[in-house]
């Protein structure tokens, strides 16, 4: 049996990660988890008693703990433990430096350490920057341009995978995912904000004038991408998987509101967040040409099964 070790498995895309591998491989999957405010044990809960699966305590960052997870021989890793909210980066960096870059330094080194044979880096198409409504999408080739602490931290991570791929000979790849939703996200991120906002009738804010553009991919469509490169994917290359699902914020929050019969003056119009990226847009051109990868779940299919789960989901909050 295969072993894979999957760090920040307890998080949104990780947990997922894991649904998908139990469900469709016989691989033996460890995941570890800090279990900070984003990674929770409830998200987990549904893996208990699966027998090729266990759930360690660990924070990447403190190398002893790190350590002691290696007590098997793993055939790869996936490395999702991130702290990923834009605007708690901007309020303090430290936590993000702690957890993107030195924990990642801390997973490469236990790579070369025990001679893993492979690393996936989950990395975030925010390292390349901005776009102009007129730029073509991103491409692997696009020089890297973080405008935020959280940006630059997993940026710099990448930069460590690739260094480590170069100097060690390391088999290691790099996967940059456009905006990603569907269950299980952090309430603090927009898609599960509007929605548990709009079903309390609470106002949501929105950033400047809501036309920041974000490309969507749905969490089941980048996981089934994670899989296809674990099994295909070259070392040594970057993999861009996006969903070719460009929306305003606005138009993401009206979609929400419009669906669960709310009114738009639940809108509330909120100063621009600084070092605020203004379009997002992914190529996968490479994923589909090397790999036959594709998005399977349309937004608006996709956003509605979202809704749909979290108003299930947040019923004994709101004492439904």
């Amino acid at each position: 049996m295969r072993e894979l070790l999957v760090t920040g498995g307890a998080g949104f895309i990780g947990s997922n990660f894991i649904d998908y591998m139990i469900e469709n491989t016989s691989y033996h999957i460890t995941n570890i988890d800090a279990f900070t405010y984003a990674g929770k044990k409830e998200n987990v809960k549904r893996f208990e008693g699966i027998a090729n699966y266990r759930l360690l305590e660990c924070n990447i960052s403190q190398k002893d703990e790190l350590n002691r997870v290696f007590d098997r021989q793993y055939d790869a890793v996936i490395n999702f433990a991130a702290e990923t909210h834009v605007d708690r980066s901007i309020e303090s960096a430290v936590p993000f430096i702690d957890t993107n870059i030195k924990g990642t330094l801390n997973l490469l080194d236990a790579v070369l350490e025990n001679k893993i044979k492979q690393m996936i880096q989950i990395s975030t198409d925010e390292v390349y920057g901005s776009l102009k409504y007129e730029d073509p999408a991103f491409t692997e080739t696009t020089p890297i341009s973080p405008n935020n602490p959280y940006s630059a931290s997993k940026a710099s991570a990448d930069l460590l995978v690739q260094s480590f791929f170069k100097t060690y000979k390391l088999p290691l790849i790099i996967i940059r995912c456009s905006n990603n939703y569907g269950p299980y996200q952090h309430c603090e991120k927009f898609i599960p904000k509007v929605i548990g906002n709009a079903l309390k009738n609470q106002k949501t804010p929105l950033y400047g004038d809501g036309l920041h553009i974000r490309d969507w991919v749905h969490v089941k469509d980048h996981c089934r991408a994670i899989y296809m490169v674990l099994e295909g994917g070259k070392f040594g290359e970057i993999y861009n998987i996006g969903g070719n699902e460009e929306r305003t914020n606005k138009e993401v929050l009206n979609f929400i509101l419009g669906f669960l019969g709310k009114d738009e003056q639940l809108i509330h119009y909120v100063e621009e967040r600084k070092g605020h990226d203004r379009r997002y847009a992914i190529n996968y051109e490479k994923a589909f040409r090397q790999l036959g990868w594709s998005p399977l779940v349309s937004f608006e299919e996709g956003l509605t099964e979202t809704i749909e789960w979290y108003k299930r989901h947040l019923k004994d909050e709101l004492g439904e």
